[in-house]
């Protein structure tokens, strides 16, 4: 059993893979905040520069599959949920077990993963998250990407855009109750929190 599996309420450990190597799969809802950030330092992944978020990030994740190679966490993969939809946030593999590169060159691609690790821990997220009982299970997905969960079983949603708001990029004086900006008249700014609530109740 993973030496991990007890920081969780259920831990599945998965089967051993011949691979000449110890590679253990295991799906928890918990993982140590510190073996997560030693393995996104590896990653190169932006959430290293703000430690304090993993362990925020772990509370709030509903699934955790774990890829191990002789007890280092080489591979994760996490699903979220809000009772009714569900998310494959995430699924990364060590660069030293991704396949080949592809036209960036840069590292490897979980897609091109010939040990199917990534497929494997994928699939698990999407199996806890249909236990859940969600309506539906959605991912987004960038490049080459999109043909690996395409090949997991996700369509494309026909005239879906994708769409993202980065935090603190919100318009000041827009919203119901703040002060008009300098120069516009109080008629215009009620026009404008008019439209802010349609968007809000849009977003909702």
């Amino acid at each position: 059993m993973s030496e991990n599996c007890d920081l969780g309420k259920k831990c599945d450990v998965g089967e051993k893979r011949d691979m000449g190597e110890d590679i253990v799969l295991a799906t928890t809802d918990r993982i140590d905040a510190g073996e997560l950030l030693e393995f996104y330092v590896r990653m190169d992944h932006p959430i290293m520069a703000e430690p304090s978020r993993v362990e925020r990030m772990i509370s709030q994740t509903f699934c955790f599959v774990t890829a191990r190679l002789d007890g280092k966490l080489v591979g994760i993969a996490r699903g979220i949920t809000d009772g009714m939809h569900g998310f494959l946030s995430e699924c990364k593999l060590d660069p030293a077990l991704q396949g080949p590169a592809c036209v960036t060159k840069r590292d490897g691609r979980i897609e091109h993963d010939s040990h199917g690790l990534a497929r494997d821990m994928a699939l698990r997220v999407v199996a806890e998250l249909e236990s859940d009982g969600v309506d539906r299970i959605q991912v987004l997905a960038h490049g080459t990407e999109v043909d690996f969960c395409e090949e997991l079983g996700f369509r494309r949603d026909g005239g879906m855009v994708a769409l993202h708001l980065p935090t603190g990029h919100l318009p000041t004086g827009h919203l119901p109750g703040d002060q008009a900006p300098t120069g516009q008249s109080p008629a215009d700014h009620s026009r404008s929190n008019t439209c802010s609530s349609a968007v809000s109740m849009l977003q909702d």
